[in-house]
């Protein structure tokens, strides 16, 4: 088989999903305007229908809908990067090659969420689903969800199933991570996913990060991968780093994607509401968020709002 090379490096932006006001329906304008955020920030991809994207909200036919217009809003202009979870191997090949057939440039792919896989399990899953499509795979590793914790050697096994290419780390185990970047980087690609640690992870040498802060800040964003991992300025990057940690710290200690889309009504660029059962953001946490916002220079709308 021969796998389309989506060569990612860089900020990948996992971004939400644009919901109309009432939450009822996506919101097809404010996302082809996030899109154009995005790519005018200087990203290196997107990457919709993660867990910023509340997929597990979507129904089947939104899921399809909101992949296909973020395929059609990059336009190929930087690569976008399909969530896929379902909670069946079907369901995962299902939406693999809906995305696919519509021109996703590559797959992110949590495994069944609900009851722990074991190893093996992982193994046989990720290979049915790389079998079913001629896309690079990013292994969505964020135990917190799944209940699937893997070791560095674990981690690594997974770049022998063919187009397993990445892995997303969303675990917050920086030994483990550290591991991997240092002794096997050549048999897996390592991304960082936990947002306090993407400064860590790209003077570690990451060849770049997902992470939801992207689609507040893109510019901010691409500026730091650029600083730190391409210009190897690490004085600079600790400074642009200090006040975008201030920011990943607020949102890793709230609801994450209700926290990304108070931060986006705050900077200005609203993209809807949370669907239940995610609550809206108490006041003292919008509070917390605003003031961080505040503190990169983006902050439009009063905490209040």
């Amino acid at each position: 088989m021969t796998r389309k090379n989506a060569d990612l490096h860089g900020v990948l932006a996992a971004i939400p999903t644009p919901f109309t006001a009432d939450g009822r329906a996506v919101d097809a304008d404010a996302l082809h305007a996030q899109v154009e955020r995005m790519i005018a920030g200087g990203l290196g991809g997107i990457v919709p229908t993660g867990t910023t994207g509340e997929f597990t909200s979507l129904t089947d036919t939104e899921y399809r809908e909101v992949i296909r217009l973020n395929v059609e809003a990059a336009a190929g202009r930087i690569p976008v990067v399909a969530g896929i979870g379902s909670t069946s191997t079907a369901g995962a090949v299902e939406l693999a090659r809906y995305a696919e057939a519509v021109g996703a440039d590559a797959l992110m792919v949590v495994p069944p969420f609900y009851d722990p896989l074991s190893f093996d399990a992982l193994k046989a899953f990720l290979a049915t689903v790389a079998d079913a499509v001629d896309l690079q795979i990013v292994y969505y590793n964020v135990p917190g969800a799944t209940g699937i914790s893997l070791d560095a050697s674990q981690l690594a096994e997974l770049g022998g199933i063919d187009g397993v290419d990445y892995f997303k780390d969303t675990s917050g185990d920086a030994v483990t991570f550290t591991d991997v970047l240092t002794n096997r980087s050549a048999e897996i690609t390592a991304f960082n996913g936990w947002d306090t640690l993407t400064f860590y992870g790209l003077t570690l040498g990451a060849k770049g990060s997902v992470w939801g802060v992207a689609s507040i800040v893109p510019g901010h964003a691409a500026e730091l991968f650029r600083t730190v991992a391409i210009e190897k300025d690490l004085d600079r990057g600790r400074e642009l780093w200090a006040p975008l940690w201030t920011l990943s710290d607020v949102l890793e200690s709230v609801n994450y994607a209700a926290g990304i889309k108070a931060a986006l009504e705050l900077t200005g660029t609203p993209v809807g509401p949370v669907r239940a059962p995610i609550l809206p953001l108490a006041a003292e946490d919008r509070e917390r968020i605003a003031a961080a916002l505040a503190e990169l220079g983006v902050l439009a709308v009063p905490s209040a709002a």
